[in-house]
């Protein structure tokens, strides 16, 4: 099955974040919950509004936006382009 978003529509992989000090010290889930929503964008819609917005670029996404679906054992979500709130140029 290949997924392909359409209109102004964006499809990403979700990042799991490592919720861990700079000394190393690994936090509990109760702190990595509070991170920001990181996900892989995987592909974009033809519309105006993702024009800076490309498959390979880690995105922060509002955090109650998009559907969730599941493709051979892996979660994706696919939210509407004004749901990508930043891109991450370094992590």
């Amino acid at each position: 099955m290949v997924i392909k978003p359409i209109g102004e529509r964006v499809l990403i992989k979700p990042v799991e974040v490592e919720a861990k000090t700079k000394g190393g010290i690994v936090l509990p889930d109760t702190v990595s919950k509070e991170q920001p929503n990181i996900g892989e964008v995987v592909a974009v819609g033809s519309g105006e509004k993702v024009a800076g917005i490309s498959a390979g670029n880690k995105v922060i996404y509002a955090k109650y936006a998009g559907t969730e679906i599941k493709k051979d054992g892996e979660k994706f979500i696919i939210l509407n382009a004004d749901d990508v709130l930043a891109v991450v140029e370094q992590m």
